[in-house]
């Protein structure tokens, strides 16, 4: 029997929680991971206007920005989860900020593609297909909070550039 070093947080985390400790902070989305509702749908949605700040870099730039949060990402989710005795509590939602960041450095910047690009992320990671949902039962630490939303990110990429190919013959 595994055992956590502090029980499970029984509460959700409340604004003293998300002020207590900077991981805290960005892990649960600068608080929108506080979202009674769909917390994992209001992470998403901050990253629209943080791709939107970068979206006039060029995209190596962008991508290795995204990758550096990827990285931070990894302690980030791993400290708050820890703190909140769930490796990967729903209030976590730094995942889904940096991973819909990626999906729309692919997307055409008009807001049918942005809206489109969503849908499919959030679709991607509530669903977890093969082989995401097998990477977030094993993985179970803050590289695997990270991981499956990249996975659900990349399913979303490749299916944004079938429409695009579709839609505009190229």
């Amino acid at each position: 029997m595994t055992t956590l070093a502090k029980p499970p947080n029984l509460h959700p985390p409340n604004l003293q929680f998300l002020l207590q400790h900077p991981a805290h902070f960005f892990g649960l989305g600068f608080g929108s991971g506080l979202a009674k509702k769909a917390p994992g749908t209001a992470g998403t949605l901050v990253a629209l206007p943080l791709a939107w700040l970068i979206a006039t870099l060029p995209p190596l730039m962008q991508l290795m920005l995204i990758a550096a949060l990827f990285v931070i990402g990894i302690p980030i989710c791993s400290i708050t989860g820890k703190h909140l005795g769930v490796v990967d509590h729903g209030s976590i939602v730094w995942d889904e900020i940096v991973a819909m960041m990626l999906v729309l450095t692919f997307t055409p910047n008009q807001w049918q593609w942005w809206l489109t690009a969503f849908l499919l992320f959030r679709l991607f990671d509530i669903w977890k297909p093969y082989p995401i949902r097998q990477f977030d039962a094993k993985l179970k630490n803050g590289f695997g909070v990270m991981f499956d939303d990249l996975l659900a990110a990349i399913y979303a990429i490749i299916c944004l550039k079938v429409l695009l190919w579709v839609m505009t013959g190229g």
